[in-house]
């Protein structure tokens, strides 16, 4: 028998009005003829086209003259290409260049799903019973590229949810690029996303164990310069391309959780930032830290990257390195297990995999630990998101792929002190799309990229055919109970 389920009936779907004011460039020459035609208005023509421009979107911007100034000063360049003095131009000529080089980019218009839960760090002024939570969440726009955005939440003492309504502005980070490579781990990095292997070893011989991004820039715009052929050019861009991959990001204090958007920055994930898998993880010394491990996709390469985060103001971007950081499904454990840090991947696309490290962006030695057993997950398994713990064992959300690509979540329990040990495994799926959940952008579809459990309750947020979200819940002592029933070696 099956184990009853409640679907909770929240649901929270796209926004197409929730957009960012993004930098548009259509290449060199047409730029530069926008340029001219701006330069050749006279003052009043200017201001006449900018003023309107300025009252209409600040409506939908927090501080749409900082966007469009930033836009124009990337194309200065070009602006001193064309023979006029960037400096001397007017504050109305550079908003009005800006915006030549703006378009709007709806982050939410295609779907919002894949949503991962933990608790917020912020739980004052709550009553018994209620918790607060951050709820992550996939968002697709255009094009299918994918962003991480977020949403508070609040969870009374019935398990009730109720998803704070957004705000009405987007905000983009600033990124900062700070960070101190290891010339192994960034050379191997670059080995793996298949840069050629000839511009690597000239860079080898020229940088020091330790590099910071200045050094790296400088290395390869002087090897440019040098160079005489532009498929060469190309492969010290992608050097410049991989190491934009490590990078800070910061979000304003006056943004609300909602306003904050992790959109894709380097190249190497220009096709998007897919399903961030947030855990709430307690250090050695108590403190508390949240990571998420996303897959960063360029279109053709899969790179596994690591956020890390005290109050979701400011993060810290990563790659992760080693044999186990290949393909999608990285979970990471909420603590460390005998001095380890342990991580459960699939690297194969099929079977789940456990690692340990002493480095938590370096993951050697994958040991499968699950492989597909019932007729639901034949396909593959995988997990949805980082293990939780409970007394009798760590539970383990995972999604199985069977008949017709049908996508379904299951549920395991591992053993506390040894996780490679499985416990019990559900032998039919916990939760499986119904008629009001098959039809979306993927039909069929079910996903989840993190649970929590509150008031004695597993709450399983979850994907609607990568389309929408909603939320569903079971009584945590039925789950286990059923769970340490089951027999693993059947």
């Amino acid at each position: 028998m099956r184990l009853s389920i409640e679907r909770k009936p929240v649901k929270v779907y796209p926004d197409p009005k929730r957009v960012i004011a993004r930098f548009f460039y259509n290449g060199d020459d047409r730029a530069k003829d926008v340029i001219r035609h701006v330069i050749a208005l006279s003052e009043r023509e200017v201001f006449s086209i900018i003023s309107p421009l300025l009252q209409e979107y600040s409506k939908r911007h927090r501080n749409i003259t900082k966007i469009l100034n930033k836009h124009c000063k990337k194309i200065r360049a070009s602006i001193e290409d064309c023979g006029i003095d960037y400096d001397t131009l007017d504050k109305y000529q550079k908003l009005l260049i800006g915006s030549y080089f703006t378009h709007e980019y709806s982050i939410e218009s295609a779907a919002f799903f894949n949503p991962s839960i933990v608790e917020d760090p912020d739980q004052t002024d709550l009553v018994a019973g209620e918790k607060r939570v951050i709820i992550s969440f996939r968002a697709v726009g255009e094009g299918h590229i994918s962003s991480v955005v977020f949403r508070r939440a609040l969870i009374d003492k019935h398990n009730n949810i109720k998803v704070i309504e957004a705000g009405n502005y987007i905000d983009e980070a600033e990124v900062i690029k700070n960070a101190v490579y290891n010339k192994k781990l960034f050379l191997k990095k670059a080995a793996d996303a298949n840069i050629n292997a000839l511009v690597l070893d000239e860079i080898d011989g020229k940088l020091q164990e330790k590099f910071d991004y200045s050094v790296l820039r400088r290395l390869v715009v002087d090897s440019q310069n040098m160079a005489d052929d532009d498929l060469k050019k190309l492969e010290y861009d992608k050097v410049l391309w991989l190491s934009d991959t490590y990078h800070e990001i910061s979000f304003s204090r006056d943004t609300d959780i909602s306003d904050r958007i992790i959109f894709p920055i380097s190249e190497f994930e220009r096709k998007g930032i897919e399903d961030a898998r947030f855990v709430r993880f307690t250090k050695d010394d108590g403190s508390i830290i949240y990571y998420a491990t996303y897959t960063a996709y360029d279109g053709a390469m899969i790179m596994p990257k690591l956020l890390q985060t005290t109050d979701f103001y400011d993060f810290k971007v990563s790659p992760l390195h080693g044999a186990g950081a290949r393909n999608k499904n990285l979970a990471l454990f909420p603590r460390k297990i005998k001095g380890k840090y342990v991580m459960m991947s699939r690297i194969d696309g099929v079977n789940n995999y456990l690692m340990y490290s002493d480095k938590i962006t370096i993951w050697d030695n994958p040991v499968i630990l699950q492989q597909p057993k019932f007729t639901w997950e034949y396909i593959q398994i995988g997990n949805c998101g980082s293990p939780i713990e409970t007394e009798d064992g760590w539970l383990v959300i995972t999604h199985g792929v069977g008949p017709m690509r049908r996508y379904v979540l299951g549920v395991s329990l591992l053993d506390l002190e040894d996780p490679s040990k499985e416990i019990g495994r559900l032998r039919e799926p916990l939760l499986i799309p119904n008629d009001d959940e098959r039809e979306g952008y993927v039909p069929n579809v079910l996903y989840s990229c993190g649970a929590i459990i509150h008031n004695n309750e597993l709450i399983i947020p979850y994907g609607l055919s990568d389309y929408c979200s909603s939320f569903a819940t079971v009584k945590l002592n039925e789950l286990l109970d059923k769970l340490k029933s089951q027999d693993c070696s059947l």
